[in-house]
């Protein structure tokens, strides 16, 4: 009888403790296992920093800054917190290369070289004030598209197509994405100072690229040569042609 009891007794041992493995799950942060062992049952990067492990001890294990990004771009807060600006700074990513950071919610903005589709022209020529601030690229994308849409040619001169530098951008579908504008004249510098100054990027030094700031009938422009323009923005022409530098969003 006691045999049978004890039988019994560990049938029923092994039958919870396998149910006990059943209800375990491997995707929630385990701290009895290593990270590498974590990583490899399918815990996510989200995971591990809501458990407290350190965007270091990711990077160690082998985890990538993209990968991190890729998981949630807001994770970019935590990559400067530990490891500074720096580290996002030029990083080719999401079409284009890292230059700001937002501190609010961790967006980024990315920019790339579009000179080699050659100059364009500005459009039409009108009078408009639109923002120098980082990340007003876009809305003042569309304000220019929005103007040529216009007969704005009273006091300045009607382009006449849609083949002018920011309706190409807007239109563009390029590395994937198809949210482009020209960006600011403070993200200019920015570009410069953040990504071609650390000799990031793909930048042409050769070229002066528009920006989409500009004041009455004087768009701002800038060049990325070390030597002469030094990334400092200049009030340039509408009447003339230059090349595209191009950014978005990522959020």
């Amino acid at each position: 009888m006691k045999k049978i009891f004890f039988l019994v007794a560990l049938i029923a041992f092994f039958s919870c403790n396998e149910g006990d493995d059943q209800n375990i799950d491997l995707t929630v942060y385990n701290p009895l296992l290593t990270v590498v062992e974590n990583i490899a049952n399918g815990v996510s990067i989200e995971g591990f920093l809501n458990a407290g492990i350190t965007v270091e001890t990711l990077l160690d294990a082998g985890v990538t800054i993209t990968e991190l990004l890729n998981e949630n771009v807001s994770n970019s807060l935590e990559i400067v917190s530990s490891l500074g600006a720096e580290a996002l700074y030029g990083l080719d990513y999401a079409g284009g290369y890292i230059f700001h950071i937002n501190g609010n919610d961790g967006s980024l903005i990315v920019a790339t070289d579009y000179s080699q589709i050659g100059n364009f022209s500005w459009g039409d020529i009108f009078s408009l004030d639109t923002n120098a601030d980082i990340g007003s690229g876009d809305l003042n994308t569309q304000l220019i598209i929005d103007g040529n849409l216009n007969d704005n040619s009273s006091g300045g001169f009607e382009f006449g197509s849609d083949d002018y530098a920011f309706k190409v951008v807007s239109d563009l579908d390029y590395n994937g994405y198809n949210d482009w504008f020209v960006p600011s004249r403070d993200s200019m510098s920015a570009i410069y100072d953040n990504v071609h100054s650390l000799g990031l990027g793909n930048f042409d030094e050769t070229i002066i690229y528009w920006s989409s700031t500009k004041i009455g009938y004087d768009p701002y422009v800038m060049g990325f040569n070390f030597d002469s323009w030094g990334g400092e923005p200049f009030l340039g022409s509408c009447a003339s042609q230059n090349g595209l530098l191009i950014a978005r969003k990522v959020n």
